[in-house]
């Protein structure tokens, strides 16, 4: 039996919890990946989301859901399965303003085209309520969305890496495509500041998948 330790919300009270989800992911990627690999993947996420969560009680689903997708970025990165489309990663410092809402207006204007990821270098506890806001005048919900830490899989898992203001906590590897995004940070903004943000980014999102999409098409 692997030894786990405790975090300060609890990791003892949530370990059946987490080898239930092991369990689930387990089968998801049986063949892929060992049990054990899952289950280490299960409790890492789980510990990695609780330095900065500020409700406990969203940790159980949050850790699935960022598990399950850190092993499909692993399998990906590792040839084990195929992406029929192109894998993006937005990098921002707390993955709580300009990552989000990247993520966010990608997912839409991509139409299931693209696969799209975010991250932070340091993560936030939660998305800036300015930025759920903004998203939500255009009739877009990310209040469910959550801020994630930056790990090496889906780094490596993405076509396209996309860094806004990240410095150099991003790595590198050879075969990507790198863009630095350099636009201002909607923390402690007004309305209408984080709202010229989101347009800047919703045009910037325009343009890259259009070039994304037309390569997908002649590749």
């Amino acid at each position: 039996m692997t030894e786990h330790r405790t975090t300060g919300l609890g990791l003892q009270d949530n370990t059946e919890i987490l080898h239930r989800i092991s369990a689930r992911l387990g089968e998801k990627f049986a063949g892929i990946f060992a049990p054990e690999t899952v289950e280490r993947y299960v409790f890492e996420s789980y510990a990695a989301l609780a330095r900065t969560a500020k409700v406990s009680s969203h940790l159980p689903a949050t850790t699935e859901h960022f598990a399950s997708d850190r092993l499909s970025a692993l399998a990906k990165s590792k040839g084990a399965i195929a992406s029929e489309v192109p894998e993006v990663l937005f990098v921002c410092v707390q993955n709580a303003g300009r990552s989000q809402l990247a993520a966010a207006l990608l997912t839409v204007e991509a139409k299931g085209r693209i696969h799209v990821r975010s991250a932070g270098s340091l993560p936030a506890a939660e998305l800036d309520p300015a930025v759920v806001t903004v998203m939500s005048e255009m009739g877009l919900d990310v209040s469910r969305n959550y801020p994630k830490p930056l790990t090496d899989d889906v780094v490596r898992a993405s076509d396209v890496v996309i860094t806004m203001g990240c410095g150099d906590s991003c790595p590198i590897y050879p075969g990507k495509r790198y863009e630095d995004w350099d636009l201002p940070d909607p923390a402690g903004q007004p309305l209408e500041k984080v709202r010229e943000i989101r347009d800047q980014i919703h045009e910037r999102v325009k343009t890259l998948v259009d070039s994304l999409t037309k390569e997908t098409t002649h590749s």
